[in-house]
This record gives structure tokens, C-alpha cells and sequence, in this order.
């Protein structure tokens, strides 16, 4: 199986949903094109919905802070949320969620960065 991405903007938020598995064959990929929408969009924060990401391995994490460390210069946070427990449990291993907030859906994720659906 290999990855979907779907980008999104709503206000100053970029959405983006993961669906399938992020390995290091995918990894780069995505690395390029999310570079990419963040600097061309005026994003300050970042949702990162997992619901539908079945795997992810070390390569998928480092793309992941490499954005949150973006993010986080521009003074923006980083939230994920709907995450799958496969991918829980590689967060909660590598200490990510010391940095990165973890929200039930991505509704709630919205209203907590200030925007209304």
C-alpha cells in the first residue's frame, strides 16, 4: 500500500490527512511537497490527521519534526489528531508528543488554534 496526502488550508491552518503507510519510500516525497505548501500559503499551524496513516516508521517521524520545527520558528504550533494506534504507539515511544499536542478530531484540533468551521 502506498500513501495518499491531502492538503488543506482553512484560514491560517494547514490540514493535512495521511492515509495508507509512510515509509522511507514515501518519506522524501512528502518532505518536498509539504516544504513546498508551507512556504508558498501563509501557514502558522499545522493539523496532522492520522486517522487513516496505517504505518509509519522512523523515515515518516523525521519528516514530521523537520515540519514542526518549521512551524514552530514561524511561531505556530503543531497538533495531530485522529491518530491510529499502530502510529500512537510510534509517537509515544519517540517522546513526540512531549512536543506535539494530540487532539481527539480534527474539529476540536480547528477550534483550539482559533478556527470555525
Amino acid at each position: 500500500m502506498s500513501l495518499s496526502v491531502h492538503f488543506e488550508m482553512k484560514q491560517h491552518v494547514l490540514l493535512v490527512r495521511l492515509t495508507g503507510e509512510l515509509d522511507h519510500h514515501e518519506a522524501e516525497h512528502l518532505r518536498t511537497k509539504w516544504q513546498e505548501i508551507i512556504r508558498q500559503k501563509s501557514v502558522q499551524h499545522i493539523i496532522l490527521n492520522l486517522e487513516s496513516l496505517s504505518f509509519m516508521d522512523s523515515s515518516g517521524l523525521g519528516v514530521i519534526l523537520g515540519r514542526y520545527k518549521e512551524v514552530k520558528q514561524n511561531g505556530g504550533e503543531m497538533v495531530v489528531c485522529s491518530i491510529s494506534e499502530p502510529v500512537k504507539r510510534l509517537f509515544d515511544m519517540s517522546g513526540l508528543f512531549k512536543i506535539v499536542r494530540l487532539e481527539e478530531n480534527e474539529q476540536f484540533a480547528l477550534e483550539t488554534l482559533g478556527v470555525a468551521s
